[in-house]
């Protein structure tokens, strides 16, 4: 009885340790079979890391292959999970050796989705903090120091608001970018402003990395294996250096000369562009205020930021596109072209200025009286009053059509973010904002670009072009062509019309005259550009300012013969154009002609050689 009760617990032993030992080998095999990647990966992730390489932007040119934006070396920290989640008490070392607080970093924590990659905290570091992490590096498991370009805008603050700059991605960026493709991660470096961001695709290329073996720190102790990363796309302008550089020191100097030496002591911010009018490539475009992009690069600081944004003249705000101002007598080419062409005026025909018009008692700045004038003289000297006639003549409507012939009232098309499209003054306009019928008096305002006529810098600039050209209008573009870091060209860009003015060859001849006397004794321009060797044409204007003084214009073309160059300069506040904006125009006319380098040479050539 003893025996059989023996044999029976032994089988139930027997039974329990094979059941046990096929428990274990069952389970043995799914994690060896079944679950063998996942672990696999699991272990690999606790010592094999993935560390991105960020790709190089693209770089700017100028039209002549001066490089103008490139990139440098720098450093960012970067956090690296080991084997789970980073403690707090990391978070915190590295929010005080940065300088920021944990809260950022367990944001930017929270929005990584990679599994075993480091997590960029902070870009552009600069020694003194890499010196601290290394002390420190017994203490810091897994933080970890990556070198990455950081863009670097070579001459600061030139061309700035054409540039634009660079920044991380933010929470409402990613979001957005995310929802049409996984191409931007969080602490992707981006095109935040001008064309760095209408380009950031083309100037990003593709990011590599090494594929690392860390120790139980997170330090790398050995190198894996290797993707090598691709250069972004590299973009030539069309813009010109030379002229560039001329234009902003010009304004610069002016600006200063006025707010220092004259009445006109809130003369803080203008504008300046030079096109090509046989293309529409601009050679240089300037806006001030500015910034300086670099500041950017590795993150504002609040204290830079705040001296921004607070700043009444908006230095982010490219003037040169997206400033609205009434065109002043800028706009008499508009009304002169409309009256000859309907006919409502002969180029002999002699109207009387007694410096107030006969109908509404409206006149000349300073109450100048001309006397008997004809289209030619009351062009050349701004006449008031002979314009005040044709608009009289004229009335808002033919305004209007011709206004929008010559392209104003719609954005040009540049291949820059925020461009305005200004306001053509019509009766539909006030009828529906004010409620009001339109007066007569509001047509002689409108005649004059007074009013509710509002232009930008750069469609003044298209303007001028078409009276330069012959009547044709060209969309005004920034890039001629995109290539690979090795040179290959990718694609070009080429003039493109997108418009004409029907104008006789007659009314052309008649205002391009006009406009070469404005340069010539007895003209408004005549003192700015007293003695200078290369034949111009141009036009003054001073715009009214309910705010404070009025703004200064002067736009101008040249050669006379072979225009190659059209330039136009807007000061806020200035007062008038002939003596705040036309010596600004006089010096980047200088620049394209290399008259301050060689004048005798310029003057046999009569051409730019960069803007061709």
């Amino acid at each position: 009885m003893l025996v059989k009760r023996s044999n029976y617990r032994l089988d139930v032993l027997a039974i329990i340790i094979l059941l046990v030992f096929v428990a274990l080998v069952s389970r043995l095999g799914y994690l060896q079979v079944v679950q063998g990647k996942y672990y696999g990966e699991k272990a690999d992730g606790n010592r094999i890391r993935l560390a991105p390489i960020m790709a190089p932007r693209g770089m700017f040119y100028d039209r002549n292959g001066i490089p103008l934006v490139s990139n440098r070396p720098g450093f960012a920290v970067s956090l690296l999970p080991i084997s789970g989640p980073v403690p707090d008490d990391i978070i915190v070392k590295v929010a005080s050796i940065l300088n920021i607080t944990p809260d950022e970093i367990k944001k930017k924590l929270s929005q990584h989705s990679g599994r075993f990659e480091p997590i960029r905290i902070k870009s552009d570091i600069g020694p003194d903090i890499v010196t601290k992490i290394e002390e420190r590096r017994a203490e810091l498991p897994g933080v970890v120091i990556e070198i990455q370009p950081i863009r670097n805008y070579i001459n600061n603050e030139l061309a700035a608001h054409l540039f634009g700059y660079v920044s991380e991605i933010n929470d409402v960026e990613l979001e957005k970018a995310q929802e049409k493709s996984n191409e931007y991660k969080s602490g992707d470096i981006i095109g935040k402003f001008g064309l760095e961001k209408v380009y950031d695709r083309e100037l990003r290329g593709i990011d590599g990395g090494n594929q690392v073996e860390v120790d139980v720190t997170g330090r790398p102790v050995n190198v894996l294996g290797r993707k090598e990363t691709v250069p972004g796309k590299n973009l030539t302008l069309t813009i010109d250096y030379k002229i560039q550089k001329a234009a902003e020191v010009a304004i610069d100097e002016q600006l200063t000369y006025l707010q220092t030496k004259s009445e006109f002591r809130n003369a803080k911010a203008a504008a300046a562009i030079a096109m090509n009018p046989k293309t529409g490539e601009i050679l240089a475009m300037v806006s001030r205020p500015t910034f300086n992009p670099n500041l950017f690069s590795g993150g504002i600081s609040s204290k830079d930021w705040k001296a921004l944004n607070e700043n009444p003249n908006n230095p982010m705000n490219n003037k040169a596109i997206s400033g609205e101002y009434p065109p002043g007598s800028t706009f008499k080419l508009v009304t002169g072209a409309a009256a000859l062409e309907l006919g409502k005026v002969t180029p002999e025909e002699k109207i009387l200025d007694t410096g107030k018009h006969w109908i509404i008692a409206k006149g000349n700045a300073e109450g100048e009286a001309l006397g008997w004038i004809n289209f030619k003289e009351a062009l050349t000297k701004s006449d008031n009053v002979y314009f005040y006639e044709m608009g009289n003549r004229l009335g808002i409507d033919n305004l209007e059509k011709y206004a929008r012939m010559f392209g104003l009232g719609v954005t040009t098309g540049i291949n820059l973010q925020g461009e305005s499209e200004g306001l053509v003054a019509n009766q539909r306009y006030k009828e529906k904002v004010y409620g009001e019928e339109w007066y007569l008096s509001e047509t002689f305002d409108a005649a004059i670009g007074q009013g509710f006529q509002l232009t930008t810098p750069l469609q003044v600039a298209v303007l001028m072009s078409e009276i330069a050209n012959g009547g044709y209008r060209y969309r005004p573009y920034l890039v001629s062509k995109i290539s690979s870091n090795k040179g290959e060209v990718i694609k070009t860009f080429a003039p493109e019309e997108v418009g004409r003015i029907q104008l006789s060859d007659r009314t052309l001849t008649l205002i391009r005259e006009s406009l070469r006397d404005v340069a010539l004794e007895g003209g408004t321009a005549a003192q700015a550009f007293r003695d200078f060797p290369i034949a111009i044409a141009g036009k003054t204007g001073t715009a009214e300012n309910s705010h404070g003084s009025d703004h200064g214009w002067f736009i101008a073309y040249g050669p006379y013969e072979d225009p190659r160059i059209v330039v136009v300069v807007i000061v806020e506040q200035g007062g008038f154009g002939a003596g705040s904006a036309a010596p600004i125009a006089r010096k980047i006319m200088e620049a394209a002609f290399n008259l301050n380098q060689d004048p005798a040479a310029a003057q046999q050539t009569h051409k730019p050689q960069t803007a061709l």
